[in-house]
């Protein structure tokens, strides 16, 4: 069969990966000053940096609406035997109720809820291109997506908090006691949503070192064939760091580095940094 996979542009695939595996992405929309722009199209995270650095609000993000939606459906549902789309988690953005209100009007299109966000949905998009290629069913892999989304294991540490403060996710207070006792929060990705894990405490560099160990030291639970190093504006030094953390506790077939698309940098801003990989199944 010939399916195509597509994608939010929160999924963060690099522009070879999704080459590779021939992805199509559905861009969200990011308003700066007023002013809405295509995630990845018409605006790059350091657009983003940027503007805030010169003074500027926080950027605002907004979902991919139902007619953005349909059209490419539209476009790409007579061209292919079956469409697979994979969302950002429903529980942050509309993105997966609006693909779901298009796909409605075709019989071979299929909206799947990632729970996820960023690379945690660029492990479910790869798998199922994947899938696709070695001939399976659509809704077999639908499926085993649904399967796999709860063993995929997303979290990022933050350096500073002055974008979440900024953006109104965390108070002025919080931001500032995390910022004077040097405190790196871990974000983790659990049953579709957000919430706050280990806090560590000193430079980026060393909570970095700690956190890799943190997630892989001595677990015997994780598929070792792929591992996402994910990040915002991060130096080339810190990604190559990190990924000597990862070879020191786990072997991985690929680490792959990326950049964070403008979703996650107008929340989190730079210096965020994580690792994200898939759990074996039981």
């Amino acid at each position: 069969m010939n399916i195509k996979i597509t994608a939010d542009s929160t999924c963060d695939l690099s522009a070879e990966l999704i080459e590779k595996y021939d992805i199509g992405i559905f861009p969200l929309y990011i308003i700066k000053g007023g002013q809405s722009f295509r995630d990845g199209v018409d605006i790059t995270p350091q657009d983003i940096f940027d503007h805030v650095a010169a003074g500027g609000e926080i950027c605002s993000t907004s979902a991919v609406n139902v007619v953005d939606y349909a059209e490419k459906f539209a476009e790409l549902s007579p061209k292919y035997d079956a469409v697979i789309h994979i969302n950002i988690s429903s529980d942050f953005s509309a993105c997966h109720q609006n693909a779901l209100l298009a796909a409605q009007n075709f019989e071979n299109v299929y909206a799947v809820d990632s729970r996820n966000l960023s690379t945690g949905i660029g492990h479910i998009t790869i798998e199922a291109a994947i899938m696709a290629k070695q001939g399976l069913e659509p809704k077999e892999i639908v499926e085993r997506l649904e399967e796999l989304i709860d063993r995929v294991e997303a979290s990022f540490v933050i350096d500073k908090l002055d974008y979440l403060k900024k953006g109104g996710r965390c108070s002025a207070v919080a931001a500032a006691g995390a910022n004077l006792l040097s405190l790196k929060p871990c974000i983790e990705v659990k049953d579709g949503a957000m919430q706050v894990g280990k806090k560590y405490k000193g430079s980026f560099e060393k909570t970095l070192k700690k956190y890799v160990k943190d997630r892989l030291k001595g677990r015997t639970d994780i598929d070792t064939r792929r591992i996402f190093i994910t990040h915002t504006d991060c130096t080339p030094e810190m990604t190559s760091d990190v990924r000597s953390f990862i070879e020191e506790h786990q072997h991985f077939d690929e680490i792959l580095i990326t950049n964070a698309g403008c979703t996650i940098s107008s929340h989190c801003g730079p210096n965020t940094l994580g690792i994200l990989f898939i759990r074996k199944a039981q």
